[in-house]
């Protein structure tokens, strides 16, 4: 190995200190909201008088908590099957098709990446309005797919890189179609990449806030959406409550990530 972390001497210990104070710098922050969320004061106060879950009731109370909840979930959930899907038909063609402008191709779809998301939303808010889908559903789902689908690509295709093409073609040889070979061998072998793909799309659009502000209208707005609106407006915990569960769904969904893989890899 390049680097051997026991034979680094006291370097080692400096190594560790650095790696638990950028670990503190990140994790902190979100202990400090989780506990701001059990505070029984009406004021963002850290250290908090006393604990409640108050915050949290009135959560759970609030329609238009709820809403914005909803309003995420759904157009996720949407986002992720049309990512899925548009980026294996997508990953297909770019990892087997030979065709001129291949290579510029790969770069247009993985453009949202490295492209200022707030460029993105000015020009997609610009044109939306336009075509009357600026606060709209349909808008919302649109302008998540194009930030989603690069993370889609990205996963099946390095998976079908790592698949074995022959195996698809002797179910052909066998009497499958080429079609029928795709979804009943390639499919479920790269079913990790899928997963993958699943999860950052999902993810991509549920924690999504620059593009959904530009999207949302007074009617329909996201819950990142709504926890923006609420700070400007209100300091109340229920922003910090509301923060911690959004926080512990993401986790949760890693965490269910990370032991699928590690399933994959046994």
């Amino acid at each position: 190995m390049l680097l051997d972390f026991e034979k680094l001497g006291a370097w080692k210990w400096l190594l560790l200190g650095v790696t638990t104070l950028v670990c503190l710098f990140l994790i902190l922050p979100i202990v400090f909201i989780a506990a701001l969320s059990f505070g029984s004061s009406q004021w963002l106060i850290f250290p908090p008088p006393s604990w409640t879950t108050r915050w949290y009731a009135e959560l759970f109370a609030d329609p238009r908590w709820l809403s914005s909840a909803w309003t995420s979930l759904k157009i996720a959930l949407i986002v992720t099957a049309l990512s899925v899907v548009i980026g294996f038909l997508a990953a297909l063609g770019l990892n087997r098709g030979h065709f001129f402008g291949k290579e510029t191709l790969r770069a247009l779809f993985l453009t949202p990446m490295i492209l200022p998301v707030v460029v993105l939303a000015v020009a997609l808010y610009a044109f939306f309005l336009k075509i009357g889908l600026a606060g709209t559903t349909l808008g919302f789902i649109i302008a998540h797919l194009l930030i989603a689908l690069p993370f889609s690509i990205i996963s099946i295709g390095n998976a079908l890189e790592s698949f074995d093409k022959s195996i698809e073609d002797a179910a052909i040889l066998c009497g499958a179609s080429p079609w029928e070979a795709r979804l009943r061998v390639t499919v479920p072998a790269i079913s990790h990449g899928l997963f993958g793909a699943a999860v950052f799309s999902f993810l991509a659009s549920w924690d999504e806030v620059v593009l959904a502000i530009f999207m949302a209208s007074p009617t329909l707005q996201t819950l990142p959406v709504k926890i923006w609106s609420t700070l400007r407006q209100d300091l109340t915990p229920v922003i910090a409550a509301a923060s911690t569960l959004l926080i512990l769904f993401t986790m949760l969904l890693m965490i269910i990530a990370a032991f699928v893989r590690k399933g994959r890899k046994s």
